[in-house]
């Protein structure tokens, strides 16, 4: 258990080890955020106007710690058994764990923000319709998309990494989770350009599981972009701007922690350029059929739930993959598909609250078009929640309005709307609501909206506005909430768990 946790702890940007669903289960979500609330209209129950966020706590948490990085220690293929019916992980956030001797912490919350904006900006481009005057209907790039971020030790893709073994023996390699993309890739030798990772760089040769993938193979013909070279088959995947991977697809086993999971085809990049710097590469996570969860499909019943730990806080975040990890008592709302965009789990969101009253946004600001316009998508990826121009201005507002009494202070970075908390240890704020289609509201902790962006008191309520239609609810939002995705029935539930 103590190695488990120092592993936890140890982890580079965000970090995820994988064990099988019946070890340790209550270490791994523990329960010490604020109350969640959920409540549907329909059971006459009042929920809160009201809570409490505990200033000098909040502000302790961005004080960054590095962290020393244990070596994961993998079962012998020969005797494990293989468990794809319930697997389980613990999440670290990225910003929670440092590469050695760097300084990245010093800047943690200037860097967030930036590639959190170049994301929303290649996940806008990329779920935006393009037409031509000769084409009414709407046109999608095929290409995957990650985080946009240029080459740097202090910049890098994505929130979560996962704490992986790849091959056959294991090498440990920390990846991206990504509930956007539909690929699994990490870099390869011979490594023709390759950016700074922790781990070395997986050497295939010296894998006895890899094998790869020929150019007649029916897995090499789901990918959208295949190549092929020398009866290889070969895949590229491109990015807003103009980061890639490109190398060779091919079939691979994969360790997380003491469960092993057999033939699951990844990119073996050779050329990769700008994000992902320091993970090793990619988890996907998304709806399409190459993706980790895709791939094994009906193993784990197209089912898996995941509960983001804050930034700063001891414990350790969890994601589970089976329908063993989906909840009772959790409240389901239908999860919706953009058949032109199928790698993203979109939700239907009816309005937002503060302090109790609905905000008055028109519904149908939220709505996915039958063009795939607008809609509402929930990101591991992204950061800071993204509104409509309008319903931001609403929703802002209205927060405004019920926090008059509150010291304000400048805009920093991304958001508009700040707060002096300096002299304060605990505060009084109004609570910030989803309303869900089919009933569902979901109330937030404090933390989730209104956050430390310095260690001098400054609080920001955390959404911006969008550039476009799109809705995005990011991980600052879902942090501390169990969240869990059930593909084969079509739904998406928040709760009951916190951790």
């Amino acid at each position: 258990m103590a190695a488990l946790q120092q592993l936890a702890a140890g982890v580079l940007m965000l970090a995820v080890v994988l064990r099988l669903l019946d070890v340790c289960t209550t270490t791994i979500l523990a329960v010490s955020t604020p109350t969640l609330t959920i409540t549907s209209p329909a059971s006459h129950l009042t929920y809160p106007d009201h809570q409490h966020l505990n200033v000098r706590d909040a502000v302790a948490a961005t004080k960054l710690r590095a962290h020393k990085r244990d070596e994961e220690v993998y079962p012998e293929h020969e005797d494990s058994k293989t468990d794809q019916e319930n697997l389980r992980l613990m999440l670290v956030h990225r910003d929670d764990v440092t590469l050695s001797n760097s300084t990245y912490h010093h800047h943690s919350f200037d860097q967030r923000m930036k590639r959190d904006f170049k994301r929303v900006a290649a996940l806008i481009r990329r779920l935006t319709p393009k037409r031509s005057a000769s084409n009414a209907s709407s046109i999608y790039q095929v290409q995957d998309f990650g985080s946009e971020v240029v080459s740097g030790m202090d910049q890098g893709s994505g929130e979560y990494f996962v704490r992986i073994g790849v091959g056959s023996p294991p090498r440990s390699q920390y990846v991206v989770l990504d509930s956007g993309s539909d690929i699994v890739w990490v870099q390869c030798q011979p490594c023709k350009q390759c950016y700074q990772q922790l781990d070395p760089v997986f050497n295939p040769a010296e894998s006895a599981s890899y094998s790869g993938v020929t150019c007649s193979s029916s897995v090499c013909d789901r990918l959208e972009n295949a190549g092929c070279h020398e009866g290889r088959c070969r895949y590229q995947v491109s990015y807003g701007d103009g980061s890639y991977t490109k190398g060779t697809l091919a079939i691979e086993t994969l360790t997380f922690g003491q469960t092993v999971v057999r033939n699951v085809a990844i990119g073996c990049g050779h050329r990769n350029r700008g994000m992902f710097v320091a993970a090793a590469g990619l988890l996907g996570l998304g709806g399409g059929s190459m993706s980790f969860v895709g791939q094994l499909g009906g193993q784990i019943g197209d089912a898996f739930s995941y509960c983001l730990v804050s930034r700063g806080m001891d414990s350790s975040g969890s994601l589970v993959f089976g329908r063993g990890a989906l909840p009772d008592g959790a409240a389901w709302v239908p999860l919706l598909r953009n058949p032109r965009a199928p790698s993203f789990y979109y939700v239907g969101l009816l309005g937002l609250g503060v302090g109790g009253l609905r905000v008055p946004i028109p519904e149908e600001v939220f709505r996915l078009t039958e063009l795939g316009d607008g809609g509402v998508v929930m990101d591991t990826g992204t950061a800071v929640s993204r509104l409509p121009g309008m319903a931001y201005t609403a929703f802002r507002d209205a927060f405004v309005e019920q926090t008059a009494n509150l010291p304000r202070a400048s805009g920093v970075s991304i958001f508009d709307t700040c707060y002096d908390l300096s002299g304060f240890v605990s505060i009084r704020v109004p609570t910030v609501s989803f309303y869900f289609s089919g009933g569902p509201i979901l109330t937030l902790p404090a933390r989730n909206f209104l956050i430390a962006v310095d260690e001098l008191g400054t609080f920001c309520l955390a959404f911006a506005p969008s550039t476009s239609g799109l809705s995005i609810i990011g991980n600052i939002q879902q942090e501390g909430i169990q969240i869990s995705f059930d593909g084969a029935n079509g739904f998406v539930g928040f709760g009951p768990n916190i951790c």
